[in-house]
């Protein structure tokens, strides 16, 4: 879309406002129009609010966007667009404002006067919003005056009120999440907010987000603003990775109907980072727009291989995952009627998408290529090497269900499972050490709680290609025991247990483990994570027995608080130093025993920041490392160094 299709300011008025279906529905099943009522859900409030003022800048009338969370535990989002339409509505005969608070399935998005395109649940969004905070006030300032009005549980307070006049335009949104619906948390993640704000200066080139967060005695303040748009995306994505060649490329096409933009290069890693986008949606499973420019890619570098006798004619060809090892890339697509495919829209599905993406970036990368052969080389001689690792992992593969297929139950020896065969009840233990496997053997409920040990530290999946990883014994049997394969072949419907649970010990090396664990998980199995199938045991580092009583304590800070509540009192205190010190018993109790038991689900909710991090703490650069870890781990004082 080009700036003279944009919608003028004239066109978007209440008429544009259509109206589908009431609200009553929202607070009944919020589930179903925000994902979920835990912490992943609570965040999609601020998304829905964030996106309509995204989608004024993506239309040309907002420069900057301000984002606050109160210190009351509420959230205000001010943008200095349009403002929402505050006239009558033709058919509620309510000013516009109203309606689009107290309706679903009314917007300005139904309407293409209104919007060219657009993100957000396609104007659900703020009535939604609305429907699920216990209060909601909105200012909009329009047409040269101040438009006040006030919400409870998405009900008015009292009519649109007209204030004092002003010269500027724009909308303010503050609400605070109804804590009847989110009962699991009202509390918001400051660095989720911060990477969500991020991300969207990033696809809309600049664009200014400010952040504030008025929680901490010390308030927080950051300002987004990136005049290289995806460029500075890529850039910001492997700033702890080594590039092979020093420029991001970068396309970009416009058509009537869509454009996309598209930034890549290629580091020294062993794992690609594709992002891709669909109106500022992140399409986490893809979609059409992907698979163009997938398709694209493989053709350049196979055809630039061959043009330059890299690649013989008996060669064959290279593979796409082989040309995107250590690719990072961003793919930014805007769709003026986009069609996503599941309530929740991760993929893109709109089939003329794939051919117009295809079709641009089948001109764009060869005369890439040709204008700069030295950094082409450099990629197809990565892409080569791959190859031939993709080979011998394939070998590697070949061998580990040839050892399977060996032993009796093609599962690993020092595998104890359980009685049940149904997955939903299965659970796999898998912990650090032999002593602490015994332990666990012991303690167990054999009937539906499976033991895998693992010695040592297993390797570091960030840094080596998939035929070393797969020659590791420990991972081996991981990939094993679990039954889903890995990569490619991942299959979620063959997995033998829908809870598998690190369980190690409550100190540094065990963190380290667990961060090692994870990071094999989020690289090569990362479903099990998306589908909630991954956990975190949560073993005491003390017990501290009062009379009869005993207090099982997890951390130094708690403790210190346990010893100031019962300062006074003959205390015996024991610190388990690893999960092997723990008897049978005092295991079950503490750590295994489903009725007793604290478990940290395993979230996915920021592919972005979960890229960043897992890059950062895991990747080659040790001052990225050390740095992030002094920010985010106070009393870590080891982690992979």
């Amino acid at each position: 879309m080009t700036k003279t299709q944009r919608a003028s300011d004239a066109s978007y008025k209440a008429k544009d406002i259509t109206v589908l279906e009431g609200l009553e529905a929202v607070r009944r099943r919020p589930a179903m129009y925000i994902g979920s009522t835990g912490p992943k859900g609570l965040h999609h409030l601020v998304w829905e609010v964030i996106d309509n003022s995204v989608d004024e800048a993506m239309a040309g009338f907002c420069t900057r966007i301000e984002v606050t969370l109160l210190a009351d535990g509420g959230v205000r989002v001010r943008d200095n667009g349009r403002g929402i339409p505050v006239d009558k509505h033709p058919k509620t005969k309510l000013p516009a404002l109203t309606t689009v608070l107290t309706t679903l399935h009314a917007g300005g998005k139904f309407e293409s006067g209104a919007y060219t395109v657009s993100g957000g649940l396609h104007g659900v969004g703020v009535s939604v919003v609305n429907a699920l905070s216990r209060r909601m006030d909105v200012a909009v300032a329009r047409d040269g005056f101040q438009w006040t009005q006030s919400f409870e549980y998405g009900k008015p307070l009292g009519p649109l009120e007209k204030g004092k006049p002003v010269k500027r335009s724009g909308t303010q949104v503050t609400f605070w999440a109804d804590p009847e619906i989110f009962a699991e948390t009202t509390e918001y993640q400051a660095r989720t907010v911060m990477s969500r704000l991020r991300e969207m200066a990033f696809l809309n080139r600049g664009l200014e987000i400010r952040f504030r967060d008025e929680r901490p005695e010390e308030p927080i303040e950051e300002t987004f603003r990136y005049s290289g748009g995806i460029i500075d995306f890529v850039k910001y994505l492997n700033a702890t990775k080594e590039p092979i060649h020093s420029h991001v490329a970068f396309f970009e096409e416009k058509g009537d109907e869509a454009e996309v933009a598209v930034a890549l290069q290629w580091t020294a890693s062993y794992n690609e980072s594709i992002l891709s986008f669909a109106n500022n949606i992140n399409t986490h499973e893809g979609g059409t727009h992907e698979e163009g420019f997938r398709k694209a890619l493989t053709r350049a570098i196979n055809d630039f291989a061959r043009s330059r006798n890299i690649l013989k004619d008996k060669d064959p060809n290279l593979q796409g995952e082989d040309v995107r090892e250590g690719l990072t890339a961003v793919i930014s697509a805007k769709v003026r009627n986009p069609q996503f495919e599941g309530q929740t829209k991760t993929k893109l599905g709109n089939t003329e998408i794939r051919s117009f993406v295809e079709k641009a970036l089948n001109q764009r990368l060869p005369e890439w290529f040709e204008k700069n052969p030295g950094e082409g080389r450099k990629i197809v001689d990565k892409a080569v090497n791959a190859a031939r690792a993709r080979q011998a992992a394939r070998q590697a593969r070949d061998l580990t269900r040839r050892k399977s297929l060996l032993e009796s139950s093609g599962l690993p020896g020092k595998l104890a499972d359980c009685g049940s065969k149904d997955p939903e009840r299965s659970e796999l233990f898998i912990v650090e050490g032999d002593s602490a496997g015994g332990s666990a053997k012991q303690a167990r409920n054999s009937e539906f709680q499976a033991i895998l040990p693992i010695r040592g530290k297993i390797i570091n999946v960030e840094r080596n290609r998939l035929a070393r990883i797969l020659q590791n014994n420990e991972i081996q049997s991981l990939i094993t025991a679990i039954g889903t394969g890995i990569g490619e072949e991942f299959d979620l419907g063959k997995a033998r247990y829908h809870k598998i649970i690190i369980m190690t010990d409550a100190d540094v090396d065990g963190a380290h483990i667990r961060t090692l664990l994870l990071t094999f998980f989020y690289r090569h199995m990362a479903n099990l994570i998306e589908s909630g199938y991954v956990y975190i045991a949560q073993p005491p580092l003390y017990s501290v027995k009062v009379g009869t009583k005993t207090h099982w304590i997890q951390t130094d800070e708690d403790l210190e608080r346990i010893k100031e509540e019962l300062s006074g009192r003959k205390l015996n205190i024991q610190r388990f130093k690893g999960l092997g010190e723990m008897n049978a018993e005092q295991l079950w109790e503490t750590t295994m025993n489903p009725d007793n038991r604290k478990l940290l689900e395993v979230r996915l909710d920021d592919e972005f920041g979960a890229e960043e991090t897992f890059s950062t703490l895991m990747g080659n650069d040790v001052s990225a490392r050390r740095t992030f870890i002094q920010q985010n781990a106070k009393d870590v004082r080891f982690l992979d160094f």
